[in-house]
C-alpha cells in the first residue's frame, strides 16, 4: 500500500471517529430516541395557513443545532468538572423524544386550527425512527369555513348605543368574512379599549359575547355587549356609565429630590376629567421617558359608582453613572488606532428630570514602523431639559414629551502635519413620538483656529488644491437629524428598517452681516479675524434587517451624502464636514480615511491618511449567524467611496469612468452578543481597489492607466490588502 493511500485511510478513520464521538445521540440511554424534526404537511385545502401557523403548537420541539448538540455531546456526564460544566453550558443537549406529547400535540393543533376558523379539521402524525433519531410529520386535514351572512348588533342603549354606531366603521368583523374566533377576541379587545378611552373604566372584553348560527341557510352572527361579564350570571347586571378622575396622588422615593410642579406637568390625568385608559398609558410613558425611576405604577381604584382615584408611584433610582467606551483598529499597512471615551452623568440635576453629561474622549494613531502618531483630546459637555422652552407642557399631548438641549465641546488636535484647536456649541430640540426620533438646532457654531502647520504641509496643501480645508474658520448655521425605525431596541431581536436623514446649513444668517464686516489683507469678509463658511451638506440613510430564523438573519443599507460650499465657500464644505469612508462601521477592507476620493492614492502630505471628499455613496451587505452559546458569525460586502465635487462636475463625463472608482471588499466578523452590548470583531478584505488605476511612470513621468485594481486572494492577508477592526455594536 502506497504511503499516501495510509495516510488517507487513517484521516478518514480519524475524522469517522470524531464524528461518532461527536454523535448527537452518544449520551442517550438505550431506550431513549432523539427528536431530530417536526415537519407539517397539509391534505387538501390549506389557504390561508402556513405551516408556521401549526408547527409553533407542536408541544415539543426539536433541537435542530447540530454544531451545538456535538459540543453537548462532547463532554463526559460522569464528571463535573469546569471543562465538562462549560461544553454542557455551550451545547444544547438532544431533546429525547416523548411519544405522549406526539398526541398532545395533535389536539392542539386541532384546538388552534378551530381558532381560526378551519372547524372539524383532521391531524395525523406518522413517526419515523432512523437509528437513534426520530421524525414527526404532522399530517394536517384543514376543516371548512363558513362566511358570515348577516351580523345582528345588541348593545344597551342610550349614551352606549350611540357611541358604538360612531365607531361602526372601525368593527373588525364584517358580512362576508370567515368566521374566525380569533377575529372576534381581537375585536372585543379593540372594542373595549375604544370605550374604556370614553370613561367606561370596567367595561372589558369579558363584557362580550358572539353567538354563531350556522344552521339555517344563511350563517348568522349575533354581536353582543352585555352589562355583565362571561364569568357572571345576567343577575349581576349593573348599567355601563362613565366614570371621571377623583383625585390624583404622586409618590416617589423619598430620597429623591423631585420638584412637584414638574410631575404634575408631565402627568396628564387630571381631576375631574373623564376616564381614559390613553391618557393613563401618556402619563406613563411620559413619566419613564424621564429616564430617573425605576419602576412607574399607576392605579386606579373605583371611590364610587362613577368616580376613579389614580395613584402614581415611582420607585428610586441611581442618578449618577459612568460610561465607558473603547474601540481599536489596526491594519497590515502598520497603522493602530484607539479611541477611549469616558462619561460622567446625573439626571437630575436641578431636582426637574434634567440630565447634566459630561465626557472626555481621545483618539490615538500609531505606526508602529516609523513611530508616526496623531493624538486627539476631547471634552463635551451637555444639558438636557425635559421641557421645550418657550412652549408649556400643556401642549404636547402625546406619549413623549421634547427635550431642549445645550452643548458645547472643545477639542485639541495634534497630528504631524498641524495643530489646532475647535470649539462648538449648540441650542436646539430633541424628541421621539414611538418609531420616529428628530433633533433640530436652530443654532450650532464651530469655531477652528489653526496654531502652528509644517512648511511641507502647507505647500502641499497649496499644491494640491486643498488649502481650503486647513484654514481659521466659523461654521455657524442651523443643522438636525430624523431618524425612523420599526424596532427602536438596542440589539434588535426581529425584522426590522430604518432611516437617518442629517442636515445642515451654514453662512446664510452671517452673510446678512458683510454690509458691516471688515476685509482682511485678501479683500475677504471676516468676523473676529476669522473666515466663515457658507455651505450645504446632508446624508440619508436607509436601511433593513431580514430575520430569516432566530439564529440567522441578512443586513442590508443604502448610504449617501453629498455637500457643497457657496458663496463665500465657493465649492468647499469645511473639513470637519467632510466625508469619509472606512473604519470600523463603513467600507471594513480599508482602515478609516484610507480609502478615496475617487481613483486618487493616498495623500502624500499626510503622514496618517486623512482622505475626505465632499460626495459619498456606499452599499453594504451582512449575513449574520448565531454559531454557539453568545458567539455569533457574519459574512459580509460592501461597495462604495468618496468623491469631490469638482471630479463630478468635470471628470465623470460618463456612468462607466466613474463606476471604475468604486471600491469593493468583503469579510468575516465574530461578535459576543451579551444582550445588553455586542462587541464586535471583523477582518475586512480588498476585492477591487480604485487607486490602482493610476501610476506614475519612471521613465516618463506621467500618468498612464494601469488597470490592474483587482486584489488577487493571494494578497489579501498580505501588506495593504485588508484591515482589523473592533467595534461595540452591529455596523448597521
Amino acid at each position: 500500500m502506497r504511503a499516501g493511500s495510509a495516510l488517507s485511510l487513517l484521516v478518514c478513520a480519524a475524522v469517522l471517529a470524531l464524528l461518532s464521538s461527536c454523535s448527537n445521540t452518544r449520551l442517550l440511554a438505550e431506550d431513549e430516541y432523539r427528536l431530530e424534526a417536526n415537519k407539517v404537511k397539509f391534505d387538501g385545502d390549506a389557504d390561508g395557513l402556513s405551516s408556521s401557523d401549526v408547527s409553533s403548537y407542536i408541544k415539543q420541539q426539536a433541537n435542530n443545532s447540530y454544531i451545538l448538540g456535538w459540543i453537548y455531546n462532547w463532554s463526559n456526564p460522569a464528571k463535573n468538572d469546569w471543562f465538562n460544566n462549560a461544553l454542557r453550558k455551550i451545547g444544547k443537549a438532544p431533546v429525547v423524544f416523548n411519544g405522549f406529547q406526539v398526541a398532545s400535540s395533535q389536539e392542539n393543533i386541532i384546538r388552534h386550527l378551530d381558532y381560526l376558523g378551519y372547524y372539524n379539521s383532521e391531524v395525523f402524525p406518522k413517526i419515523d425512527t432512523i437509528g437513534k433519531n426520530v421524525r414527526v410529520t404532522y399530517y394536517v386535514t384543514p376543516g371548512t369555513r363558513s362566511r358570515i351572512d348577516t351580523i345582528e348588533f345588541r348593545v344597551p342603549d342610550g349614551e352606549f348605543a350611540e357611541e358604538f354606531e360612531a365607531d361602526a366603521r372601525n368593527i373588525l368583523v364584517k358580512e362576508g368574512d370567515w368566521l374566525s374566533e380569533k377575529v372576534l377576541e381581537s375585536e372585543s379587545a379593540r372594542s373595549a379599549s375604544y370605550f374604556r378611552d370614553r370613561g367606561y373604566y370596567d367595561l372589558s372584553k369579558n363584557n362580550y359575547f358572539f353567538e354563531a348560527d350556522t344552521l339555517g341557510s344563511r350563517n348568522k352572527l349575533i354581536y353582543q355587549i352585555r352589562e355583565y361579564t362571561r364569568n357572571e350570571p345576567a343577575s349581576n347586571a349593573s348599567p355601563l356609565v362613565k366614570y371621571h378622575i377623583g383625585q390624583v396622588q404622586i409618590n416617589h422615593a423619598a430620597d429623591i429630590d423631585f420638584r412637584e410642579d414638574v410631575l404634575r406637568s408631565v402627568n396628564v390625568i387630571r381631576p375631574g376629567d373623564l376616564y381614559s385608559e390613553t391618557q393613563a398609558n401618556i402619563s406613563y410613558s411620559r413619566l419613564t421617558a424621564l429616564r430617573l425611576f425605576n419602576n412607574v405604577g399607576i392605579e386606579m381604584t373605583p371611590s364610587d359608582s362613577a368616580t376613579v382615584d389614580c395613584r402614581i408611584t415611582m420607585s428610586e433610582s441611581k442618578p449618577l453613572g459612568v460610561k465607558f467606551n473603547f474601540e481599536a483598529s489596526t491594519n497590515s499597512g502598520g497603522l493602530m488606532g484607539i479611541s477611549p471615551n469616558l462619561s460622567f452623568y446625573h439626571k437630575n440635576i436641578f431636582h426637574g428630570g434634567e440630565w447634566l453629561s459630561l465626557g472626555f474622549s481621545g483618539n490615538f494613531q500609531r505606526k508602529y514602523d516609523d513611530g508616526t502618531r496623531a493624538n486627539e483630546f476631547g471634552i463635551n459637555g451637555s444639558l438636557s431639559l425635559p421641557r421645550f422652552l418657550g412652549i408649556p407642557y400643556s401642549a404636547f399631548k402625546g406619549h413623549n414629551i421634547p427635550r431642549t438641549e445645550v452643548q458645547a465641546s472643545f477639542n485639541y488636535q495634534n497630528r504631524p502635519e498641524f495643530e489646532r484647536f475647535i470649539a462648538s456649541g449648540s441650542f436646539g430640540y430633541t424628541g421621539n413620538d414611538d418609531s420616529f426620533f428628530y433633533q433640530f438646532y436652530p443654532f450650532r457654531a464651530t469655531v477652528i483656529k489653526v496654531s502652528s502647520m509644517s512648511k511641507v504641509f502647507e505647500s502641499s496643501l497649496y499644491q494640491s488644491g486643498l488649502w481650503h480645508l486647513f484654514k481659521d474658520d466659523i461654521d455657524a448655521g442651523i443643522g438636525g437629524q430624523l431618524y425612523w425605525t420599526t424596532d427602536a431596541s438596542v440589539i434588535p431581536k426581529g425584522s426590522y428598517r430604518y432611516a437617518r436623514l442629517v442636515f445642515d446649513v451654514a453662512g446664510n444668517t452671517l452673510s446678512l452681516l458683510n454690509p458691516i464686516l471688515p476685509l482682511d489683507e485678501y479683500g475677504c469678509k471676516t468676523l473676529f479675524g476669522l473666515y466663515y463658511s457658507q455651505y450645504i451638506r446632508a446624508a440619508l440613510d436607509l436601511g433593513r434587517t431580514v430575520r430569516f430564523s432566530p439564529s440567522s438573519s441578512l443586513a442590508l443599507r443604502v448610504s449617501a451624502g453629498a455637500g457643497h460650499g457657496y458663496g463665500r465657500s465657493s465649492a468647499a464644505i469645511p473639513y470637519e464636514k467632510q466625508f469619509y469612508v472606512g473604519g470600523a462601521s463603513s467600507m471594513r477592507g480599508w482602515q478609516a480615511r484610507t480609502l478615496g476620493p475617487g481613483d486618487s492614492e493616498l495623500y502624500g502630505m499626510f503622514s496618517i491618511p486623512s482622505q475626505v471628499g465632499d460626495i459619498k455613496m456606499e452599499l453594504d451587505a451582512e449575513f449574520r449567524q448565531k454559531l454557539f452559546w453568545k458567539l455569533e458569525g457574519a459574512l459580509f460586502a460592501e461597495a462604495g467611496n468618496i468623491w469631490e465635487y469638482i471630479d463630478f462636475r468635470d471628470t465623470y463625463k460618463n456612468f462607466g469612468d466613474f463606476i471604475r472608482t468604486v471600491a469593493m471588499d468583503w469579510g468575516i466578523g465574530l461578535r459576543l452578543n451579551l444582550d445588553f452590548i455586542l462587541l464586535r470583531l471583523d477582518y475586512g478584505m480588498k476585492i477591487y481597489e480604485p487607486s490602482r488605476l493610476w501610476r506614475w511612470s519612471e521613465e516618463e513621468w506621467q500618468m498612464y492607466t494601469d488597470g490592474n485594481c483587482w486584489v488577487q486572494p493571494k494578497d489579501w492577508l498580505g501588506s495593504s490588502g485588508g484591515a482589523i477592526h473592533f467595534g461595540v455594536g452591529y455596523p448597521f
